[in-house]
């Protein structure tokens, strides 16, 4: 491999560990941590020697990718693990990349995000896997595909393993945009069903086999034309530029089975729940290979009435959705949870906010440990700039706020496994900035704050295959670097 190709910062962080233990003995041994200065100025020192953004930053060629390295995600316990090691993540969302692949006028913008988020050592990115009866859609009616889309998406993978990046992949939306549930209802009704509600989706067994019929188009093998005859697609596909079949690809981290699934219409989180037990199975009938999560917000139900303390408002206790109950069902791997205090409390700026993100994350975090033995996700955080009070400093204290409570669960072995942030724009697509793009080349301090993260989570990840691992009574002098109590 080409010593320039490396994974993001390993060959320094490599020497800069075994620098400090050929000064100590093979065993662990005990070490002095260092003060807060202290350890941000040695892992910026670390940071400052990392490739600065470029056109070719980041690029890890297919030839250059060793297979050993380029494994299957797993999760062992309360940690995901790749090869046995632990692997915690530092990503991102950009839902939109393979509408922007099926153009050529704006496939370029693929490459360019991956290319930035890459730059500052982002490992995973969220998007979707959908776009349902809409503009450049994927599916156009229940089981007819277009096919250039279907090559967009492949563009997408193939693009992301190219940088090193993995991806969630989202199989719909409880929302409107991109098509989304009502879609589904749409479709459903022109057929003649009776339906009410867009909750129906949940329930009813004609537009739960919609929803299959896609899971399985995403799976199928994409051979013969006859296939938009079929109803048949999307585990199976194989990439017609990898040639990788999808569900044998390492690039893909997980299936979502929706974009933050709510049914208003059932409280007691029923509906919902049959849904999730139904689609979980079901996912993983079709693929066993990669994890899948559920892509809930995380809020608290009936079921826990203990916790509905720790919900943004009353409100969310009404919604369908049951954070424990939910992700208890067979064929759940991980937890997801999503962050949003100035949807949820208040959209005015308020200190207030920083106060609800730390319980909010400590809660799930302490949840995911305690009841359901998992790693958990915070898959979307975020702070729109169109919030009154907004400023770019406090983006940047909410955003190490997530960051530092993700540590203080690492530095214990904890069930806080990654962190996605919402979201990732490249330059010149300010047209679709919903207030809360991030644009790297516009946000230097943002930017930093990530790369440091990435570089305190690559160490992480690296030292995490030593013999001395969590349980050790004593540090090595890495270790003791990591574990600042007060980090």
């Amino acid at each position: 491999m080409d010593a320039h190709r490396r994974i993001f910062g390993f060959e320094i962080i490599f020497l800069v560990s075994i620098f400090i233990l050929l000064n100590e003995s093979s065993k662990c041994s005990s070490f002095g941590v260092m003060d807060d200065d202290q350890f941000d100025t040695t892992v910026e020192e670390v940071d400052n020697h990392l490739p600065s953004s470029s056109s070719s930053l980041g690029v890890y060629e297919l030839n250059d990718v060793e297979e050993n390295e380029w494994q299957m995600v797993a999760k062992k316990g309360n940690q995901f693990v790749i090869n046995g090691q632990p692997f915690y993540v530092n990503g991102f969302n950009t839902y939109w990349l393979m509408v922007f692949a099926a153009d050529q006028s704006t496939r370029g913008k693929v490459t360019e995000v991956f290319q930035q988020a890459s730059s500052v050592g982002l490992s995973v990115c969220r998007t979707w896997a959908f776009n349902d009866g809409q503009w450049r859609a994927l599916q156009k009616s229940p089981g007819v595909y277009d096919e250039d889309v279907f090559k967009a998406l492949d563009f997408v993978v193939s693009e992301a393993k190219k940088y090193k990046i993995r991806l969630i992949l989202s199989l719909a939306n409880n929302w409107e945009a991109y098509g989304g549930k009502a879609q589904y209802i749409k479709w459903g009704k022109a057929s003649g069903l009776d339906l009410t509600s867009d909750d129906d989706f949940f329930s009813h067994p004609t537009i739960r086999s919609y929803y299959k019929a896609h899971v399985k188009a995403i799976f199928r093998l994409l051979l013969q034309p006859t296939f938009f005859l079929c109803n048949l697609a999307v585990l199976n596909r194989v990439n017609t530029i990898t040639n990788i079949t999808y569900k044998d690809d390492p690039t893909i981290f997980a299936w979502e089975l929706m974009n933050e699934p709510r049914c208003t219409s059932d409280p007691s989180g029923d509906k919902l729940q049959s849904w999730i037990t139904d689609m979980a199975v079901y996912v993983k009938s079709m693929d066993a290979k990669h994890l899948v999560e559920i892509g809930s917000e995380g809020f608290y139900g009936p079921s826990v009435p203990d916790r509905a303390q720790f919900n943004p408002n009353s409100y969310a206790t009404q919604v369908g959705t049951d954070f424990i109950r939910n992700h208890q069902v067979l064929g759940v791997d991980f937890a997801s949870v999503h962050i949003y205090a100035d949807s949820w409390i208040s959209q005015t700026i308020t200190d207030s906010h920083i106060q609800f993100t730390k319980s909010w994350m400590e809660a799930h975090i302490e949840d995911a440990e305690k009841y359901l033995g998992m790693p958990v996700v915070f898959a979307e955080f975020g702070v729109s700039s169109k919030d009154p009070g907004y400023n770019s400093s406090f983006r940047d204290t909410l955003i190490n706020t997530v960051y530092k409570s993700l540590l203080n669960s690492t530095k214990r072995g904890g069930s806080g496994a990654g962190s996605l942030l919402w979201q990732l724009f490249p330059d010149g697509t300010d047209y679709m900035d919903d207030g809360y793009a991030i644009v790297l080349s516009k946000s230097p301090s943002t930017s930093n704050i990530i790369s440091l993260h990435s570089t305190r989570v690559a160490i992480f990840n690296s030292m995490c295959s030593w013999k001395c691992k969590w349980g050790c009574k004593k540090r090595n002098p890495l270790e003791a670097f990591l574990y600042h109590d007060d980090l």
